[in-house]
């Protein structure tokens, strides 16, 4: 029986951050799918689909790796559909933590689920979805924190936004 595990976020866009997470997540388990989530209490700079297709062109052709989108249900749901047991979640600092606590005791009480937080290498401990996409629209160079075709999507984004004042 393979252990099947979830890594779930916005992924707007995906970082070197979490290319790490994902690579380093499958030491520990035989597959990773990866929920591409929409937060209705947040407004993406991509679209669900742009993002699911980035993450997939950063995984590239893993056959441990399946990417998903995650909308409109509760992750332990998703989690029994998708067969998994575990939960990987990033903590870029101790602020992080009690917020996902909170979220893992609840998806403990809600299924038998288990949560493992994992600490981001220390290149990559910085490294913010939302301080790229706000160092990027004022032309800040965030290409060497974002895979090549991350990069460039993101550059193409950004251009067809309006400036800044």
């Amino acid at each position: 029986m393979s252990k099947v595990a979830i890594y779930a976020g916005t992924f707007d866009p995906i970082t070197r951050g979490h290319q790490d997470l994902i690579a380093r997540s499958l030491t520990f388990c035989d597959r990773l799918v990866v929920a591409v989530a929409s937060n209705s209490s947040k407004a993406p700079l991509f679209s669900a689909e742009e993002r699911v297709a980035l993450v997939r062109e950063v995984v590239g052709a893993d056959p441990r790796v399946e990417v998903r989108l995650l909308k409109g249900q509760l992750l332990v749901d998703f989690a029994r559909e998708v067969g998994a047991t575990l939960l990987i979640r990033g903590l870029r600092a101790v602020s992080d933590f009690e917020y996902e606590f909170q979220m893992a005791l609840m998806n403990r009480h809600l299924a038998p689920i288990e949560t493992v937080f994992m600490v981001p290498s220390l290149d990559t401990t910085y490294i913010s979805s939302s301080i790229v996409r706000e160092v990027a629209r004022y032309g800040g160079k965030v290409d060497d924190l974002l895979h090549p075709a991350v990069a460039a999507a993101l550059r193409k984004k950004m251009a067809a936004r309006p400036q800044p004042d």
